[in-house]
């Protein structure tokens, strides 16, 4: 059996900019895309705590310190929003045991202030 764990978490990033009129994704600030091991082009879910809007997109770099909702998904969250991003992974029963997830909390200007690693067990 696989299980659907979340692999990488980026929390509490804000909102720097919407743009509806862009080519739809997730433009994350490469360093936090970087240490929460996600990739570019890889899908990704964003939770909006602001308003509890959710939706799915994939991640590009983008500039330091900024987060930019772009294409359809800019109709869902508004400049200052803050958003949770999640990239999860299909994990195999047996290799539960070593499987670890990577959060890393955001700061106010956009930068990690701490990276955690959770084993499960």
């Amino acid at each position: 059996m696989l299980r659907r764990m979340c692999r990488a978490k980026i929390h509490n990033a804000t909102v720097t900019a919407v743009r509806p009129d862009y080519e739809g994704s997730l433009a994350v600030d490469k360093s936090l895309l970087d240490a929460a091991g996600i990739r570019e082009m890889e899908m990704i879910h964003v939770f909006n705590s602001s308003n509890g809007r959710r939706f799915e997109t994939y991640a590009v770099a983008g500039e330091p310190g900024k987060i930019e909702v772009l294409g359809a998904a800019a109709r869902l969250c508004e400049k200052g929003d803050r958003v949770i991003v999640v990239a999860e992974s299909l994990v195999a029963e047996e290799e539960l045991a070593g499987f670890e997830s990577t959060v890393v909390l955001v700061d106010a200007g956009n930068r990690a202030k701490e990276t955690r690693r959770k084993k499960q067990g």
